[in-house]
């Protein structure tokens, strides 16, 4: 392995190396300042393969840059953020940003040393704040394969845990211990927090960092190593034996930590809805104290059975009355009588249960017997106790009714414009750009929830993968009004997202032979929609526009407009009709192929109007908007 590189070194002419950070089998982690970016602290990863020479360097940066291209689409506040990656001296390097704080494996050992760990409310927060993380990279095909509390960290910023040290670039070490360099099952994981699936085979599962996730965390509750807490004999997990916590929470972490992949939560969402059953946030886990017992060797019997025994009891020995223990003159052994029978003592017992029912039959019917009529109120007042329960359970429904936002997205060529925002789980916004043919857009949308399709001016998904994705470029293909729609991925009730939209200017097409031809005219089927933003001056409520117009050329006036607002549009001039299209994208049934239209807006949002020509004619158009 070759020497770290020295402190003060510059690498690139732009990262000057402050540190070490740390230093394992597959690599090292400097801290270092981007003198590129005002000295901002970064980390830099070096990777370091098994094998030298010049065709494992090559196929290294072949693998490297694809797992680089990976990392990338990552783009969540709880992953450092990937920068770049470069060569230098036959050295492979990945950037990413540098989180100052604590991996909760310190912050357990500081714990540990006052005979302290982890509450349960502390830990269930834990899980609840990662959820999304992983929901955010499981969505785009992604697996961390390390998660312990070694790689999570407790950001100083702001408190949240941050996910570090993905198991990808691990992975891909790996791969050089082969002579031939070709992708082999890999073991990447730590031994106990990763499940049998990925030690065994190296095949890896969004439920393989679930299960992962619940070794993390019921180490940080007790304080105690994975291997202490299972039995392989068995492979069964016995870490109930040395901490309470809520009947809920403990169901949802014995679920996660199934042996068979099969029998665990599938996805993040299930692990949520889960979650929302009745846990008591509140509950605060009593100081670490390990039990007076600890060398009884586990129970053979299931996990279930041993969380009613109390920790460190030795069970009672069954044969009661072999005990030596016992007192003798409990049972005198030199006494004969009818109770050392045991038939007949049952026989005694069945007498007197015949006996007594009989007798509170007489009882009861007597006392039926001097009352004018039956009171059954209590009966009926207890059958009836559930009824507003069931009268309330329609109210949630509501808040599933689909609500549909749209907005603007005002963006110039050569520009980049960040959206933020957050979607429930029955809510879509579209953005609206107006884009010009030949314009090359890249929109990439991150968040533990949120996919984005990509819709041209005729509503349908662009060429391509383009529906329900996280990361779309290409050049745009017609002029007019392109829509980026986010909705949420289904089981989450909430989910955060940032959209980054960037947009170049069409590039001029270099000079061929064929250039002194004319360019062809757009085919009739497929007019250029040419938008216009409408604008009203201060105080006005209307307008007036006007154009030249043709059947291959449409018009497309966009309009800003409130709920309850009176809309109106009417042609003045020209050979003209009008179709209008609501913020939703449902084109409104009577406005279409209209002279005029004035009603009562529905919804908020950008409202179109397309000027449809059936021959070449000059026209004009009067909008107004008014309370």
């Amino acid at each position: 392995m070759r020497p770290p590189i020295p402190a003060s070194s510059t690498l690139q002419n732009r990262y000057r190396i402050l540190s070490v950070l740390g230093q394992g089998g597959f690599g090292r982690t400097y801290l270092a300042e981007d003198q590129g970016r005002f000295n901002e602290r970064c980390a830099l990863k070096e990777l370091i393969p098994a094998q030298g020479g010049a065709y494992a360097l090559d196929k290294s940066k072949e693998l490297f840059q694809r797992e680089a291209q990976t990392l990338y689409q990552i783009q969540h506040p709880q992953i450092p953020q990937f920068r770049a990656t470069f060569e230098e001296d036959q050295r492979l390097f990945l950037v990413q940003d540098y989180v100052e704080g604590q991996t909760y494996r310190a912050l357990l050992e500081q714990r540990q040393v006052q005979g302290l760990a982890f509450s349960e409310a502390e830990v269930l927060q834990l899980i609840r704040q990662l959820l999304p993380v992983l929901a955010h990279i499981h969505s785009k095909g992604i697996i961390h394969r390390d998660i312990a509390p070694d790689n999570i960290m407790l950001r100083q910023q702001d408190g949240k845990p941050v996910l570090i040290d993905f198991g990808v670039v691990k992975e891909l070490a790996t791969r050089f211990q082969s002579p031939n360099l070709t992708a082999q099952n890999t073991t990447v994981g730590k031994p106990g927090f990763a499940p049998s699936e990925q030690m065994q085979s190296g095949r890896a599962y969004p439920s393989s960092d679930l299960y992962s996730l619940a070794v993390t965390a019921v180490v940080l509750l007790t304080g105690r190593e994975p291997q202490t807490l299972f039995d392989d004999t068995t492979l069964t997990w016995y870490w109930q034996r040395w901490v309470t916590v809520s009947p809920g929470f403990a169901q949802v972490l014995n679920k996660m930590l199934s042996y068979r992949p099969g029998d665990r939560f599938q996805s993040v969402a299930e692990v949520v809805q889960a979650l929302q059953s009745p846990i008591p946030a509140t509950y605060t886990q009593p100081p670490y104290q390990p039990p007076p017992v600890q060398t009884v060797p586990p129970p053979t019997s299931d996990v279930s059975q041993m969380a009613t025994m109390a920790v460190g009891r030795q069970p009672d020995p069954l044969p009661v009355t072999t005990s030596p223990n016992r007192s003798a003159p409990v049972v005198p052994a030199a006494r004969s009588s009818v109770w050392d029978d045991p038939l007949a003592v049952i026989a005694i017992g069945l007498g007197l249960v015949v006996l007594t029912g009989v007798g509170t039959w007489a009882v009861v019917r007597a006392v039926l017997n001097n009352q004018p009529t039956p009171t059954p109120t209590p009966t009926i007042t207890t059958s009836f106790s559930p009824s507003p329960t069931v009268s309330l359970t329609p109210t949630p429904k509501p808040t599933n009714t689909p609500i549909t936002y749209s907005q603007d997205l005002a963006i110039n060529p050569d520009t980049k414009v960040t959206k933020t925002g957050s979607l429930r789980s029955n809510e879509t916004v579209n953005y609206t750009l107006a884009g010009v043919q030949g314009q090359q857009l890249n929109a990439v949308i991150s968040g533990e929830g949120v996919l984005m399709s990509m819709l041209g001016p005729d509503r349908q998904p662009l060429p391509g993968q383009s529906n329900r994705v996280s990361l779309w470029q290409g050049t745009l293909p017609y002029t007019g009004s392109y829509y980026i729609q986010l909705s949420p991925v289904k089981g989450l009730d909430k989910s955060d997202y940032r959209l980054d939209v960037s947009l170049r200017s069409a590039v001029a097409p270099s000079p061929t032979p064929t250039q002194t031809t004319p360019p062809p005219s757009p085919s009739p089927s497929t007019p250029t929609v040419e938008p216009h933003r409408v604008r009203f001056e201060a105080g006005q409520t209307s307008t007036t526009v006007g154009d030249r117009a043709n059947p291959l050329l449409i018009h497309r006036y966009l309009v800003r407009a409130t709920e309850g607002q009176i809309f109106k549009a009417a042609v003045r001039d020209g050979t003209v009709t009008l179709n209008i299209t609501a913020p939703d994208g449902q084109p409104i049934q009577a406005a279409t192929n209209v002279l005029s239209w004035e009603d009562q807006l529905p919804l908020s949002g950008t409202y179109q109007i397309d000027v449809i020509a059936t021959q070449d004619t000059t026209f004009s158009l009067d909008i107004s908007v008014r309370n």
